[in-house]
């Protein structure tokens, strides 16, 4: 079958890998043994210094380097953690721990939970007010449940009233009582007969009378208990619809609050432990060494302390076969570097260089001319403009024994803008988007104070357009503005409950339209096709009807035409006045429907840092109502009204202005 040398081959291949295959077995028994033998060690070393307790270390300090050797051996080595736990640090996504948000122990101190307490007084109120609409108030019961109501009640049937006397409902009067069967004694006479047949008559009378009336008794019960059934039912089932919307809502609010508040704790904890342990990793790293040791040819050592603190340096000489020596220095530069640097005082021969090819160098020192019809092969562009501008203005005012009268006060406002434009390098497209977010406290001095919010805005536009004609776009843009913070009637101590919060309510608005841009400094963007949406997030802890919006609902929209104006005139090159008017007209109600959001702001820049910012604001909404009382001061209704808003600041300022710029072939 085979031939002699395809036998041989065959032999030879078998041996190899009979050599191969017992070489790795060897290898491997030989790894688990030393694995082993360490294992024993641990044991051994465990036994005597840690766990049994009739052995006693002799020399504390040398029982703790052995415990530090036993959790060496046992750990990982000290490198692969501190690479492991910088790959942690470095990577923006990784966490060290985590909480789960139903496990925040201090749940009732998060502000926007809603607290059990809370919940059964808003359910207190609905019972009361159900209880009030079902029983006190007239209702109209179904027709269905009073068909056949005499059947049902079981009222007696027409000549069937008898069985009530019978049964000892009711008893007829001795004068009435009848013998079934009346003797020829008491029927003498005629008159006899038609006596007896007036009082038959009469018992029959007064029977139907009872019958009736028993009837009557009997119904107007089974009627009023079916009346109070179905109020019950109408009322437990309300409630309960009332009870579970009121739970969801709550379930959902707190787990969105406890979430938020979860997340910011756990993300500032864990912001915690990485500063932690990457102080602690480089003070490992920077303390840890490492020891090496070269030898050259004669076999002569010299250490070498490798370490991130104090630079090390150590002598050895370099032996060749023929024992000449050059004498090394080696400097440790760091745990994982080291240098090594001829020692001073030796020298060497050097050959020196000759040319290969005779050439003339001096030729290119020739002068170049004829430069002046190169053209530019590429332009530079803009594509991105980043930028922004912030402001912190802070006002103290303190009082003390001031005989002319006045308040200590506080006053903080913050306010954040900026912008990320891009343009096609023809300006055909743009895409402009900004965003704004201001906030202002105040804190009046004297007894029962409290911080009051005057100012909370938080706004993001984006706007995308496509050239038309001229200066004119094809634009659509997006525009969300709501508050950060919840907003309240002042004193708190009055009003506990807020009238407006984050996203109550969030105004949205999609435009579509052209928009006249002929420069940076000014833009008419007419939309009439614009969709206007104004939501309430948490229903429960915000009047969503001060809004605008129905009761039992969220949101509202409606479809409308908008004009937004911006104007920005630089009267010197350190004051600038900029105007934003925003109006909105309702199709589907055009007259004596109309809003508009007027901005006014005049910017005094006093140095370079340091700026006055003077803002009206004026707003304008037929959905939005006030209460209007009469000279009494008793409430009348409620009506829309203009709202003014104004404000003088003094503070600190920085500008950001950035230019991304990359390159194009020109054509």
């Amino acid at each position: 079958m085979f031939s002699g040398k395809s036998k041989l081959f065959v032999l030879l291949i078998s041996l190899l890998f009979n050599f191969v295959f017992e070489v790795n077995a060897q290898r491997e028994n030989s790894e688990e043994e030393n694995t082993r033998a360490l294992e024993l060690g641990v044991q051994l070393l465990e036994r005597y210094f840690e766990k049994d307790s009739s052995w006693h270390v002799s020399h504390p300090k040398t029982g703790e380097k052995v415990r530090e050797l036993i959790y060496f051996i046992e750990k990982e080595p000290l490198d692969s953690v501190l690479n492991s736990l910088y790959k942690s640090l470095n990577d923006s996504t990784f966490t060290f721990v985590f909480r789960l948000p139903e496990h925040v122990s201090d749940s009732l101190q998060v502000p926007g939970y809603f607290p059990a307490d809370e919940v059964q007084r808003k359910l207190m109120f609905a019972d009361a007010r159900l209880r009030k609409k079902y029983f006190e108030e007239e209702l109209s019961v179904p027709a269905s449940l009073i068909v056949g109501i005499e059947e049902k009640a079981g009222a007696i049937p027409p000549n069937q009233g008898m069985q009530l006397f019978e049964q000892g409902f009711y008893e007829l009067p001795d004068s009435l009582q009848l013998p079934d069967v009346i003797p020829d004694s008491l029927m003498q006479s005629p008159t006899d007969f038609r006596r007896f047949l007036r009082l038959d008559s009469m018992k029959q009378i007064v029977i139907e009378q009872k019958r009736l009336a028993y009837n009557d008794s009997i119904v107007n019960a089974y009627r009023d208990s079916i009346v109070e059934d179905y109020r019950l039912r109408r009322y437990e089932q309300e409630f309960e619809r009332e009870k579970q919307h009121l739970v969801d809502s709550v379930n959902f609010n707190n787990y969105q609050v406890l979430k938020f508040y979860n997340d910011s704790v756990v993300a500032a904890v864990n912001d915690s432990i990485a500063l932690v342990v990457a102080e602690l990793a480089e003070y490992a790293d920077f303390t840890d060494t490492t020891q090496v040791k070269m030898t050259n040819l004669l076999n002569e050592e010299s250490l070498v302390v490798l370490r991130n603190s104090i630079p090390y340096y150590s002598r050895i000489w370099l032996k060749n076969e023929q024992n000449d020596s050059l004498r090394l220095m080696v400097k440790s530069v760091d745990k994982r570097t080291m240098q090594l640097l001829i020692d001073d005082g030796v020298t060497f021969s050097r050959f020196r260089p000759r040319e290969s090819k005779e050439f003339d160098f001096s030729t290119l020192n020739r002068s170049v001319s004829g430069l002046s019809n190169v053209q530019e092969k590429y332009q530079v562009l803009t594509p991105w403009r980043i930028g922004g501008d912030g402001s912190v203005g802070f006002t103290q005012t303190y009082l003390q024994n001031w005989k002319k009268g006045g308040q200590s006060a506080l006053a903080l406002q913050i306010i954040l803008k900026g912008y990320a434009n891009w343009s096609r390098y023809d300006d055909k497209v743009k895409w402009e988007n900004s965003g704004e977010i201001r906030n202002g406290y105040i804190r009046p001095g004297g007894e029962g104070a409290e911080t009051q919010k005057n100012d909370d805005k938080f706004e993001v536009t984006s706007r995308l357009g496509v050239s038309a004609f001229k200066k004119w776009y094809y634009s659509t843009e997006f525009n969300y503005e709501t508050q950060l913070f919840n907003g309240y009637k002042y004193p708190r101590t009055s009003n506990p409950e807020p009238i407006s919060a984050f996203m109550g309510p969030a105004r949205t608005f999609f435009k579509l339209g052209l928009d006249y841009k002929p420069n940076n400094n000014f833009s008419l963007f007419l939309s009439p096709l614009t969709a206007k949406n104004v939501f309430v997030k948490d229903t429960i802890k915000i009047d969503q009807t001060k809004y605008g919006i129905d009761e039992g609902r969220r949101s509202y929209w409606e479809p409308g035409l908008n004009t937004d104006i911006f104007w920005r005139k630089n009267i010197t090159p350190e004051i600038t006045y900029e105007t934003k008017y925003k109006m909105f007209i309702n199709y589907l109600q055009p007259f004596g429907n109309l809003d508009f959001n007027w901005e006014n702001l005049l910017i005094m820049q006093l140095t370079d840092h340091i700026n006055m910012r003077m803002m009206v604001h004026f707003i304008y909404d037929e959905k939005v109502l006030f209460p209007v009382e009469d000279a009494n001061g008793q409430p009348m209704g409620e009506k829309p009204k203009l709202q003014i808003k104004e404000f003088i600041t003094v503070g600190f300022s920085y500008k950001i202005n950035k230019q991304v710029t990359r390159t194009r072939r020109k054509n």
